[in-house]
């Protein structure tokens, strides 16, 4: 399943913020927790709700409550540009790592840390990148939080390109994939077109 969300103007306005050569690093950090933010509550509609019983300063009246641990993911280190927002949406949310660095030649993603909270007791794991490019490294990471026991597992996006988002649904067919835009391609470099460039260099200055 892929939602986008490039029609909702919010996105869109942000995301075209993302986009320009001329953004500087404050106000592309702000427009990628803006983004963010949507993609978490869209996304948190999977979540399940308990009813309760409350007492307002009226009366008693129904209400809902979140049920369920949920356990967020970034994936190193541009995940963690997403992360901040994610919790503001679910700030009792647990949080695990994971380190993926890609071969610049062979576009190919090697983990280099990974550091994670019980799985199998989880409801819902929340796996964050603002890049779905090749979706290689989308899609180690959701084996590796597979084999770890994580049973119900979505991704969270800024950017998409079509051979990602297919990657991840061949592989992982069961894993919904929420992002901001669904872009054009891949370029020979295996980059986003039209894209924002790199990700973790425009947000951290490097």
């Amino acid at each position: 399943m892929l939602t986008e969300l490039s029609d909702h103007p919010i996105v869109a306005h942000h995301i075209t913020t993302l986009r320009s050569v001329e953004t500087t690093a404050e106000p592309f950090r702000k427009s990628a927790a803006a983004v963010t933010r949507m993609l978490m509550l869209e996304a948190s509609k999977l979540l399940e709700l308990e009813r309760v019983i409350v007492q307002t300063p009226i009366e008693e009246t129904e209400g809902a409550q979140l049920n369920g641990n949920v356990v967020l993911v970034p994936i190193l280190r541009a995940g963690l540009g997403m992360l901040e927002s994610c919790l503001e949406i679910l700030p009792t949310a647990s949080v695990g790592y994971v380190g993926l660095e890609r071969d610049e030649e062979t576009a190919v993603a090697r983990c280099y840390y990974s550091k994670m909270p019980p799985l199998e007791t989880a409801d819902h794991v929340f796996v964050i990148d603002p890049m779905l490019a090749t979706g290689g490294s989308a899609a180690q990471s959701i084996e590796q939080l597979k084999s770890l026991g994580a049973k119900r597992i979505t991704m969270l996006c800024i950017i998409a390109a079509p051979e990602g988002v297919e990657a991840v649904k061949e592989q992982h067919p069961d894993v919904a994939v929420f992002t901001g835009v669904l872009d054009r391609e891949l370029n020979d470099q295996k980059y986003i077109c039209p894209g924002l460039g790199d990700f973790g260099d425009r947000l951290y200055c490097t």
